[in-house]
């Protein structure tokens, strides 16, 4: 089974999380991709908008119309940081095909994750970029052991592979969604409905 994992805080979920994983798996095939919420990311400690349960409740409701997307709450029940290497090692378990989804510039500060190298054992990366964009060079951490295949793929010594995808841009994140419902903005069409109406709901992201 080849399965993607894409993480983050999805504080809240909106439609470009979604479009993103549906271009993703329909490039690479994917039988499943997982979305796989932080607890807390080592390198974006700010404080979260959403609790946990909240923000695990809104990515059930946004991916249970299609049949290939599931909710992991592997790094919420593990509690303290969450670590990309963690999870990975434990998907590894019983899945061998696996695509680890990241945006480009999360991709270039891969050297500071915990784990870097050994990342690279378990997982292919799926480094996703605005249409036009090139990759300009590997993070200083990569350098020597990435060898290209083509414009878009390389291969690491760890044996498995990068992958340059471009992407539909769209110009939406968390962080102006947040910004739109404390100021008592509209929020629809940036995110699925349910979603729109539990946050509403629940009164999130006013305080």
């Amino acid at each position: 089974m080849a399965v993607g994992l894409f993480g983050g805080t999805f504080d809240p979920v909106h439609v470009a999380h979604l479009r993103i994983a549906e271009e993703v798996r329909e490039a690479f095939s994917l039988e499943r991709i997982y979305f796989v919420p932080a607890r807390i990311q080592p390198l974006k400690r700010a404080a979260m908008g959403a609790d946990a349960a909240d923000r695990l409740r809104m990515l059930d409701m946004a991916t249970r119309s299609n049949s290939f997307f599931r909710t992991s709450r592997v790094e919420i029940g593990r509690g303290g940081l969450s670590y990309s290497i963690d999870t990975v090692k434990l998907f590894s378990r019983r899945i061998d095909d696996i695509y680890f989804l990241v945006g480009l510039d999360a991709f270039r500060d891969i050297g500071l994750w915990k784990g870097c190298d050994e990342l690279f054992l378990y997982a292919n990366f799926v480094v996703m970029a605005r249409p036009g964009v090139r990759m300009e060079g590997f993070p200083k951490r990569l350098r020597g052991q990435v060898s290209e295949i083509d414009g878009s793929t390389w291969e690491h010594t760890g044996g498995k592979r990068i992958y340059l995808l471009r992407i539909t841009q769209l110009d939406i994140s968390s962080t102006r969604i947040r910004e739109l419902a404390k100021e008592g903005k509209s929020i629809r069409y940036l995110v699925p409905p349910q979603v729109e109406k539990y946050i509403a709901q629940r009164g999130l992201y006013i305080e």
